[in-house]
């Protein structure tokens, strides 16, 4: 790490613009998170999701501050009752298994684990709380059904981070049936309990929390009433966060300081979203890119873009991270020289210190890269240190931190019999039977395999 970082600067969704980043205690960072509703598997836009902030989470953490990253879990929802309701399965073991199946994908995208991970059923007594106070202070109130909505109206600031006015969110609001709120604009803090659906007691009756309540009640409790920043989806930014402000705010939390919104992933021009049903799941395209190689398309834009699904992209960022991983082929194990490379690093830094500019940063690397391969050719000692910054620096974006030989044979299945084969063909060409070793090639391509011959000895990597 060089003596003296740049200052670390993002868009500010709250501010409307890009800002020096303060944190509330010098050398700390407070970071919470919206995270899945767990109905369902993760598709690339929650993948999307997960990527950015566990970069921001390694970023915050490059710069030597202390963080404590938080990311909830929404385990009960209208969403989740419909799907267990659906399957005939318990609400609990429908949550757990795709809380499991998360857990997997956000391994398998290289990403590191929140510090903390609230779940919504463990924090009822909070929510409660939070709407007591809220019931207290004017902002919310209880409808002759034992349902406790919020009062938009009473509190002035709302649409302050969306930049909605009331005026604007008037037109076209209206009342369904069965909802007994007093103004369309109007939300629900508190479900009263319907047949069959999970409840809790309450001073209103049993009853579910609403959505929005959950956030205010778990970022707080894990953070403390005022934190630095609170990120998530952009299509989180109204309603969710607007209510999230107006909830905490209106009941005496000044709450977060900054806010980052990722953009969403497109496909086709739409976003990619289960209720449009074009979506594709992590687990359908890790066994044909590999979680990396996923990671690397989703930092190839940068985070608050919109990105462009397609086969052609992420064969495309497969292909880029594999150019990488080869200026560290074949590299002999090496400390860093601290006095190689400055240059390459102050720019990767830079480009991470303003608004983590990944594809910048990204662009950094294959010029190093490219750096790497030439000196190796010309046989200089230069090129493993230099190899190892490479390494270090694609650590802060969470990339190549595999073995180069491991990650070009991917999941073969049989190791062992790839390198027999790949004996048997230097000993065909060593006694010149040419048509042999042509043959095991052959043998080999079919089971997907390639071979790369050198002066140094042939080489295999999946195909």
């Amino acid at each position: 790490m060089p003596k003296e970082l740049p200052p670390l600067h993002f868009h500010d969704s709250l501010q409307r613009q890009k800002v020096r980043f303060t944190p509330l205690q010098p050398g700390k960072v407070s970071l919470y998170v919206c995270g899945m509703t767990v109905y369902d598997y993760c598709h690339l836009g929650h993948a999307r999701a997960m990527v950015t902030f566990d970069t921001w989470a390694r970023i915050l953490r490059y710069w030597g501050l202390q963080t404590r990253y938080v990311r909830n879990i929404t385990d009960v929802d209208d969403k989740i009752i419909q799907r267990a309701a659906e399957r005939q399965e318990p609400i609990g073991e429908l949550t757990e298994r795709f809380i499991v199946a998360m857990h997997e994908d956000e391994q398998a995208l290289g990403c590191l684990p929140p510090d903390e991970e609230p779940r919504a059923t463990q924090h009822i007594p909070g929510m409660q709380r939070l709407i007591s106070e809220l019931i207290e202070k004017g902002h919310a109130y209880v409808a002759n059904n034992g349902d406790v909505y919020y009062a938009v109206r009473s509190f002035p600031a709302y649409g302050q981070l969306s930049g909605r006015s009331l005026d604007e969110l008037q037109v076209g609001a209206r009342i369904e049936p069965g909802e007994n709120k007093r103004d369309p604009l109007d939300f629900a803090l508190w479900k009263a309990a319907k047949a069959a659906e999970p409840a809790w007691p309450s001073a209103w009756g049993e009853g579910r929390p609403g959505w929005h309540i959950e956030c205010s009640a778990m970022s707080t409790e894990a953070l403390g009433c005022e934190f630095d920043i609170h990120g998530g989806g952009l299509d989180l930014q109204f309603p969710h966060h607007e209510n999230e402000i107006a909830q905490s705010q209106g009941a005496g939390c000044a709450f977060a300081r900054y806010w980052l919104h990722n953009g969403h992933i497109r496909v086709r021009d739409e976003k990619m979203s289960k209720s449009l049903g074009n979506f594709v799941t992590v687990r359908d395209l890790l066994p044909m890119y590999g979680g990396e190689a996923l990671r690397f398309f989703i930092l190839g834009s940068h985070y608050r873009s919109p990105l462009q699904y397609s086969d052609d992209a992420l064969a495309a960022a497969q292909s880029s991270l594999s150019r990488l991983y080869t200026a560290l082929r074949g590299l002999v194990q090496h400390e860093r020289a601290p006095e190689l490379g400055m240059d390459w690093e102050a720019r990767f830094l830079a480009a991470l210190a303003d608004d983590a500019n990944t594809p910048e940063a990204l662009a950094v690397l294959f010029d190093l890269a490219r750096e790497i391969n030439r000196l190796r050719e010309q046989g200089s000692e230069l090129a493993p240190p230099l190899g190892a910054l490479l390494r270090t620096l694609g650590g802060v974006l969470g990339l190549l931190t595999q073995d180069p030989e491991r990650f070009f044979q991917g999941e073969a299945g049989d190791a062992k019999w790839i390198e027999e084969k790949l004996v048997e063909r230097q000993n065909a060409r060593a006694q010149r039977d040419f048509a042999r070793a042509d043959a095991i090639r052959d043998e080999l391509d079919a089971a997907g395999i390639v071979i790369e011959d050198s002066a140094g000895g042939s080489t295999w990597r999946q195909r």
